[in-house]
């Protein structure tokens, strides 16, 4: 009787499922995914920003001034611009300067979509010198 209740303990115990090399397995699995995860690039703007404070200072005549309201409202040469012809007025005001850059005044409300919309009208224009001026109201 004796020898049955202990043969009974041994099978027990052969039965039961090791959980260290399940432990060690899912250690190292997450020491590889912190480990890639520091390599994965995400997409975005490069932004140049200067090093020193900006003095305030009028844009140049040559510039193609381009002020975003905190409304997302778009206006180029004083006039209200549609978001569709951004493009068509860039490249206009270009053509008449071929040197000027373009300078975009965003406000501190307006939204990114806004400012990154002017952008890539700008590039599709042939303007690749872009600028941003800071908010003076």
């Amino acid at each position: 009787m004796r020898d049955h209740h202990l043969l009974e303990a041994q099978e027990e115990e052969e039965n039961e499922i090791n959980l260290t090399p399940m432990l060690d397995v899912v250690f190292i699995m997450l020491i590889f995914f912190i480990v890639t995860a520091s390599f994965i690039k995400e997409a975005g703007l490069d932004v140049n920003r200067p090093d020193a404070p900006v003095t305030q200072s009028e844009p140049e005549d040559s510039n193609i001034l381009v002020m975003i309201t905190a409304n997302d409202e778009i206006w180029i040469d004083r006039r209200l611009i549609d978001p569709r012809a951004v493009r068509a007025n860039i490249e206009r005001l270009h053509a008449e300067n071929p040197e000027g850059s373009v300078v975009i005044q965003p406000k501190r409300k307006s939204t990114n979509k806004a400012l990154v919309t002017v952008m890539d009208a700008a590039r599709q224009a042939g303007v690749y010198n872009i600028s941003l001026a800071d908010d003076r109201g």
